[in-house]
C-alpha cells in the first residue's frame, strides 16, 4: 500500500546519493570523451585555418579565418615524398589494397570457420588453436619471413604484395570470428541437410551463408579498419609511389621548405582517416549487433 501511494523505499537521502553517483559517473564519462575527442577537434579546426593564424595563435585555438582550399591542396597539390601530386595516388593505393584484402580474407575466414565448426576432423581443435596464435603474434616477428616470401614471388614493393600479406595476416581474426559464430548454428540443421544429400558447398551456400550476415559485417568492418590503418607492413614493404596512405603521411613535406603547413597537413590526415571513420559511422551499429549475436562468445 505504501509503495502504491508513492512511497520511496530508498528514502530522500538514498535517492540523493543515487542521483549524486549518477552525476559523478556522467561527468567523468563526459570528461574522458572530451579528452579523447579533443585532438580530433584540433586537427579539424586547423584544416580550415590560415597558416598565419596558426603561427600567431598556436595550434590549439578557435579559427580566426576559414578556408576550404587546404583540402584541395592536400588532395592533389601537396608535396609528399618529393612528388607534388598530393595524397590522391596514395589514397587509391590504399583502396586497391584494402578492398581485395578485406574480401579475400573474409571469404577464406568464413570457409575456415565453417570447416572448423561443422566439419571437424582429427586435430581440428589443434589447428584452430595454432591459427588463433596469429591474433597474439606481434607483426615484427614476421617481417623477415615476409621479406623472403615477397622476394621469391617477385612482389616486393607492390600493392599485390601488401594484399597477400594482409590476407594471410587477417586469417587468424576472420577464422576466429566466423568459427565462434558458426558453432552456435544447430548441428541438427547441418545433419538434416546431409541426410537430404547436400554436400559441403551446398550446405555452406544454402544454410550457413544466409545465417552469416551479422558476423560477415563484423569481419568486413574489422578487416577494413585494421588494414586501412595498418602502418608497419606499409612502411617496411612499400616505398615511393607504391605506398598506401598511412605510410605516405610520414613523408609529408612543405614543398622543400622548412615551414610546416599545419593546415594542409591536417587536411591530409583527415582525408586519410575518412574511410574508416565513415565505415564506423554507417556500420558501427551493425558491428555491435553482430558482436552481440555470438561473434566473440
Amino acid at each position: 500500500m505504501a509503495e502504491a501511494a508513492g512511497y520511496d523505499p530508498l528514502g530522500a537521502a538514498g535517492t540523493w546519493r543515487h542521483q549524486r553517483a549518477k552525476l559523478v559517473v556522467y561527468t567523468l564519462l563526459c570528461l574522458f570523451a572530451l579528452y579523447y575527442v579533443l585532438p580530433l577537434g584540433v586537427v579539424i579546426l586547423n584544416s580550415f585555418r590560415d597558416l598565419p593564424d596558426i603561427n600567431r595563435n598556436g595550434l590549439i585555438g578557435l579559427p580566426h579565418s576559414f578556408s576550404l582550399n587546404y583540402w584541395s591542396l592536400a588532395w592533389d597539390k601537396f608535396c609528399v615524398g618529393g612528388t607534388c601530386a598530393g595524397i590522391e595516388p596514395f589514397f587509391f593505393n590504399s583502396v586497391s589494397m584494402v578492398v581485395p584484402a578485406t574480401i579475400i580474407s573474409t571469404a577464406v575466414g568464413a570457409v575456415n570457420g565453417y570447416v572448423l565448426a561443422k566439419w571437424r576432423f582429427t586435430g581440428s581443435e589443434v589447428l584452430f588453436g595454432l591459427m588463433t596464435l596469429g591474433v597474439f603474434m606481434p607483426g615484427q616477428m614476421v617481417l623477415l619471413p615476409w621479406a623472403r616470401v615477397l622476394g621469391w614471388l617477385g612482389l616486393t614493393n607492390t600493392t599485390s604484395g601488401l594484399v597477400l600479406i594482409h590476407c594471410v595476416q587477417g586469417l587468424s581474426f576472420t577464422t576466429l570470428f566466423c568459427r565462434n559464430y558458426y558453432v552456435n548454428i544447430p548441428d541438427d540443421l547441418i545433419k538434416a541437410a546431409r541426410i537430404d544429400g547436400a554436400g559441403f558447398w551446398r550446405i555452406f551456400r544454402k544454410i550457413v551463408l544466409p545465417l552469416s550476415p551479422p558476423i560477415l559485417i563484423v569481419t568486413v568492418i574489422w578487416q577494413f579498419t585494421n588494414i586501412w590503418n595498418e602502418f608497419l607492413f606499409a612502411v617496411i614493404f612499400s616505398s615511393g609511389t607504391h605506398q598506401p596512405i598511412t605510410a605516405a603521411l610520414i613523408a609529408l613535406s612543405a614543398g622543400g621548405t622548412s615551414v610546416h603547413q599545419y593546415n594542409v597537413e591536417s587536411a591530409a590526415v583527415l582525408i586519410a582517416a575518412l574511410p574508416p571513420l565513415l565505415v564506423y559511422v554507417f556500420g558501427g551499429r551493425y558491428f555491435l549487433r553482430g558482436l552481440t549475436q555470438g561473434a566473440l562468445k
